[in-house]
């Protein structure tokens, strides 16, 4: 057999049919019947198909035999003839059917072994996920069930259950009610009892079926039930957040060009790690036009503003016919170029997304950009009824954009915010912010992870799921300051020394450290496992 002279392997392709000839020791075994009759048809389709993946398979099986056994191609069988020369013809004929001439030698020795590195350190991820972190989809069978034991006990009809206002009305505020939906232990009960004296807790029948019976520390159920830590927690409350950024009634002003309209304290539920819970109150309040029109003027009168984000409480909570006239204002002032509405509803009560409020988002997104920034944070809070809910606003606004905050016990290790990413960005919405949980409110401070554990998890994402599933690491101290390693500048004492990297600006930022909680049982852990 004879190659073409102007064909020359590349140094990939001479390594390694140079490996596949080079003395070994010794011969440990000859084939086995088996691997001879594998060998012969695999040497027969890289020869008589026009397809690259024969070859490949053939060279592999060539490399493999001289690791194991100290084989080389020719002592396969003398017979076959398969000298350097006939390897050379295979890989110049591998090289020419690839539409962009990849080589043998890069195929099998570089792109094969990249990938099956890549593959390896995904394996772990991929065997744990679905029983460590299932998304609502996966476990779709058990919600509905959970729906069913729900709606009877809750005595809600089809009509109810499938509109926003039902949801609303049958919403879960007291422990006496959560009782009747929830097996759970006297000890918890006594303190959600005692924690919802002081505060709001509010589960719609909806997101209640998310919580899976028999799970300690459930991750919806940490995010919307309050535990004793929330008044037993120790230390002193900082000022509400943004009340040293509020320039204008409702306003609040971190950036130049950036504002936020606090426009009602009202949600679909109160999650237990909110930033703003001391601007919840006992009541749900929607304000007087009064107090949005000196919103308004406050924008009017700053044209440096570009971005204006409407939030609460919850946006999607406001009647159509507000939400509607909010944007129409928002859209006639020129120099306001962007709008944003801050809303859990999609996952909290996914009803609330017909299609009269999606004529209004469409509407308002026609004239300037509107984007849907959403909390979703964890893989449990996409089932077909949010993801699809999503893909209806997709279609609507210019962008659904997810940011999540980083929550012990909810998405505090890779596998859990890998499948968080991964399942959003599936459900058409951008993985955006990870948030570190605020060290503003002791109420929560049992849910707050080290800065080092979110970076860990973040930085670990690279190279192993998709570049745009990424999100950012972002701590809240005076405006998102991101958390990497370049910005985080050193240590006093329990709080690191962050940097902001628009005005080099340093401040101090509480915390946690790991091994203060370590081995102690946490949130509904203690109701179920002895203290010692």
């Amino acid at each position: 057999m004879k190659t073409d002279m102007q064909w020359k392997p590349d140094a990939f392709t001479r390594a390694l049919i140079e490996g596949l000839f080079e003395p070994a020791e010794q011969e440990k075994h000859q084939l086995t019947d088996r691997e001879n009759e594998a060998f012969h048809a695999l040497l027969q389709k890289a020869w008589e198909t026009n397809r690259t993946r024969p070859i490949v398979d053939l060279f592999v099986f060539l490399q493999k035999m001289k690791q194991e056994k100290g084989l080389s191609p020719p002592a396969l069988d003398p017979e076959a003839g398969l000298e350097e020369a006939a390897l050379l013809l295979l890989a110049e004929k591998h090289e020419s059917i690839d539409e962009h001439g990849v080589t043998i030698g890069g195929r099998v020795d570089r792109s094969l072994s990249i990938v099956g590195q890549a593959e390896k350190r995904c394996a772990d991820y991929l065997n744990r996920h679905p029983v460590e972190a299932p998304s609502g989809i996966e476990l779709r069978d058990a919600i509905a069930e959970n729906q069913k034991r729900i709606r009877s006990v809750l005595k809600m009809g089809s009509e109810d259950w499938d509109s926003f206002s039902g949801q609303l009305k049958f919403a879960i505020e007291s422990i006496d009610t959560l009782s009747r939906i929830l097996d759970l232990p006297e000890k918890a009960v006594a303190d959600i009892r005692r924690v919802t004296r002081r505060y709001r807790m509010r589960l719609t029948p909806y997101y209640t079926s998310l919580i899976m019976p028999g799970e300690v520390n459930d991750p919806i159920l940490l995010q919307s039930v309050p535990t004793g830590e929330m008044v037993d927690n120790a230390g002193e409350e900082i000022p509400p957040v943004a009340a040293d950024h509020s320039p204008a009634r409702l306003i609040d002003q971190f950036y130049p060009r950036v504002v936020t309209i606090k426009a009602t304290n009202m949600c679909g539920m109160y999650c237990t790690h909110c930033l703003r819970i001391a601007h919840i109150g006992k009541k749900d309040r929607i304000y007087s036009k009064d107090a949005y029109r000196e919103a308004l003027d406050y924008i009017r009168e700053n044209h440096s503003i570009r971005d204006v984000l409407v939030t609460g409480g919850d946006a999607f909570v406001l009647p159509n016919d507000l939400l509607k006239w909010l944007l129409q204002e928002l859209d006639e002032i020129d120099h306001v170029r962007l709008k944003r509405l801050g809303s859990r509803i999609p996952v909290t009560t996914p009803q609330r997304i017909d299609e009269a409020l999606l004529d209004i988002l469409e509407q308002s997104s026609d004239r300037k950009p509107l984007r849907v920034v959403t909390q979703i944070n964890t893989a449990r809070e996409i089932t077909p009824v949010s993801r699809d809910a999503f893909r209806k606003l997709s279609n609507r606004v210019a962008a659904i954009l997810n940011q999540a905050v980083l929550l012990r016990g909810i998405n505090d290790t890779r596998v859990k915010m890998w499948k968080l990413s991964e399942t959003i960005q599936e459900a058409y919405v951008r993985p955006y912010y990870v948030f570190n949980c605020s060290y503003r409110n002791p109420q929560f401070a049992h849910l707050r992870v080290p800065v080092e554990t979110g970076r860990d998890i973040i930085e670990s994402m690279y190279g192993n799921i998709s570049g745009d599933a990424i999100p950012r690491y972002i701590a809240t101290a005076g405006g998102k300051i991101p958390l990497h390693r370049d910005n985080v500048t050193g240590r006093e004492g329990e709080q690191l020394v962050l940097q902001k990297p628009w005005s080099g600006e340093t401040v101090l930022y509480p915390d946690p450290r790991e091994e203060d909680r370590a081995g102690k049982p946490f949130a509904f852990e203690k109701y179920v496992i002895p203290e010692n």
